[in-house]
């Protein structure tokens, strides 16, 4: 099984791609925050020209496979996603095949 991990800025340019892909804008346009609540899960907040857009862990999942899909030329449908809050690192996505 192989297995790859997502750095915290590797998840955040997946929801800034997925965010600028639906709002016709360039990622680069795109500002994410990304945050972890025990009772709301993982969320996070896209800005383009002052609008913000939530998203929470299934936006998240959604996010990460068309990156895996259209970035990194992966299989994302194959993919297993795991969301992951860690001490040093941030935000991570462990993802196995």
């Amino acid at each position: 099984m192989e297995k790859i991990t997502l750095s915290e800025q590797e998840v955040i340019n997946a929801l800034c791609y997925f965010h600028a892909k639906f709002k016709h804008v360039q990622p680069t346009d795109v500002e994410v925050e990304l945050m972890y609540d025990d009772a709301a899960g993982f969320t996070a907040e896209a800005y383009v020209n002052g609008q913000m857009d939530f998203y929470n862990t299934v936006n998240f999942i959604t996010a990460i496979r068309l990156y895996l899909d259209e970035q990194l030329h992966r299989d994302s449908i194959a993919a297993r996603i795991m969301l992951d809050l860690h001490d040093e690192e941030g935000i991570i996505a462990h993802i196995e095949w």
